[in-house]
């Protein structure tokens, strides 16, 4: 058996760089045409000089040992707890998968004519319905492909509806606790915006917020529960606030996991809201992965919905409807991430109303779990219930010399996915965890367990904690670096001839450069 360089892992030396002139990992089979040549269909001037020049030759062994390294090198939900709070990364069931994976959903074509897409339609109208239940809103649109993309919908929906009330208006206002992408939505609609402070109990402060609902007012944009895990309790009083003003009410409903099957937007008097199907419904984003974010309304934001709108005609087949004289147009190519979609209906109809509210309730349980047995440990930054995640802070841990990304780093080594970190901005040093309903108990046990021990660590060994995480494949790397100077493209080095390739298990000259 050949050795491995003692300063370089056996999987390091079997990576990069494996090209070897002559390898193939397929072999295709003959043309059963003749031979074209591209500068037949492309002007050269389009060409590269040589398409495939640089490509690695390799076995199918070595494709496959390299992918399936970097899969164990990797963190996912199916491994493990991932508690990035605000982000519901919670397992997603696999049956969910098999769905959208059907072939008359996966195959289905985009410009199949109306006709022929009913199936594919009534999925879409159904999903649609479903979510304007859980709301307890009257129509809505699932073009939007994320929430950021549900927010800036929603915002030029209620732009068109205050347009046609020849009010415009320009101030939107977003409450500090809210989700960070809020003012950059709002600022791409042409609104200024104003923040509302949080009072001392993590909620809207109201009097701050009547200062400022003047006549200029064009929205409120309220996360609820807000990104501190809190319910807003006064949502009424708050809606009220902005409805006298003449302003409409969005709210931002990336945390609908703590309300779903339990309490509707629609009903607290939001006018407008967004959910994120990706990750309430099943889908867990990331990994750069497609996310959906539907917008609902109320009947008086609906005439300015999107389209192409999904109507049932009198003969009972679906249609996709342009005839809306004053809808916002298109905000999407096509009618959205459709295998997300189907995901999130698949979820709903398995889950049922009784399903759908225990997820709300073991979501908030699980989250208040971890509150009750951290909180002698770390800092909370608004003491009381949440919701469905817990903000803490690291202000008992710097008196060691320990900042909140060292706890985060050091977690790692425990097994775990790192918590959202220093977020909301109103926490200094915080550590945003949301366990979602999917954990069970001995799991979150786990959780708490790894942090107590880092909290140990922080009093009795700072310095093991700071230059965390150490049992990772890689240390801890210049994140300021990998920011500013992102290495977003492989590139190919010259294959080397045979007689100057280096002997198998050799480190290649990349191993541990930033392009590894």
């Amino acid at each position: 058996m050949r050795e491995t360089p003692c300063h370089v892992s056996r999987d390091e030396a079997l990576i990069f760089e494996r090209s070897h002139p002559g390898r193939a990992a397929y072999s295709l089979p003959p043309l059963d045409v003749p031979t074209v040549p591209l500068e037949t269909w492309i002007e050269a001037r389009f060409l590269r000089p040589d398409p495939v020049a640089g490509l690695p030759e390799v076995s199918e062994v070595d494709v496959i040992r390299h992918f399936t390294r970097l899969s164990r090198w990797n963190y996912a939900v199916d491994v493990g707890m991932y508690p990035l709070g605000s982000c519901t990364m919670k397992y997603n069931p696999k049956m969910n998968d098999q769905a959208a994976r059907l072939e008359g959903f996966a195959l289905h074509h985009p410009l199949t004519p109306e006709e022929l897409s009913q199936g594919s339609l009534d999925v879409l109208k159904m999903l649609e319905e479903l979510l304007c239940e859980i709301t307890g809103m009257v129509a809505g649109c699932l073009q939007p492909a994320a929430g950021a993309h549900g927010e800036l919908t929603g915002l030029l929906l209620i732009r068109a509806c205050l347009e046609a009330r020849g009010d415009p208006r320009r101030k939107v206002l977003i409450p500090d606790s809210a989700h960070g992408t809020n003012p950059a939505s709002a600022a791409i609609c042409g609104y200024s915006v104003q923040t509302i402070p949080s009072n001392e109990r993590g909620l809207i402060d109201l009097d701050a917020l009547r200062r400022a609902a003047d006549r200029d007012l064009a929205a409120l944009m309220l996360t609820n529960p807000n990104t501190l895990g809190l319910f807003e309790e006064e949502i009424e009083e708050i809606t009220r606030i902005v409805h006298e003003a003449g302003g409409l009410v969005y709210m931002d409903g990336a945390n609908m996991n703590a309300l779903v099957g339990i309490a509707r937007p629609g009903d607290m008097g939001v006018d407008v809201i967004h959910l994120n199907v990706h990750k309430t419904f099943s889908t867990p984003h990331g990994g750069g992965g497609p996310g959906a974010g539907p917008v609902l309304v109320t009947a008086e934001l609906e005439p300015f919905l999107p389209v192409p709108r999904i109507v049932r005609r009198a003969d009972g087949r679906l249609a996709l409807d342009y005839d809306r004289p004053y809808s916002i147009g298109r905000v999407r190519a096509f009618y959205g991430n459709f295998g997300v979609l189907v995901r999130g209906l698949s979820y709903i109809l398995t889950m049922g109303p009784e399903g759908l509210r225990e997820v709300a309730e073991t979501a908030v349980l699980n989250a208040n779990y971890l509150a009750h047995h951290l909180k002698d440990t770390y800092e909370i930054a608004y003491p009381g219930p949440v919701m469905h995640e817990v903000v803490f802070s690291d202000k008992r841990q710097r008196a060691y010399g320990v900042r909140n990304v060292d706890i985060a780093k050091r977690l790692i080594d425990y097994g775990f996915h790192p918590p959202t970190m220093s977020f909301p901005l109103i926490v200094p040093g915080a550590l945003m965890v949301e366990p979602t309903e999917t954990e069970c108990r001995e799991e979150l046990d786990l959780f708490i367990a790894a942090m107590k021990a880092i909290d140990r660590e922080c009093r009795e060994n700072p310095e093991l904690v700071r230059t965390a995480p150490h049992r990772t494949r890689l240390g801890r790397l210049d994140e300021v670096a990998a920011a500013r100077h992102p290495v977003l493209r492989w590139r190919p080095q010259a294959s080397p001839s045979r007689a100057e390739a280096p002997p198998d298990g050799a480190p290649s000259e990349r191993i541990g450069s930033s392009e590894s």
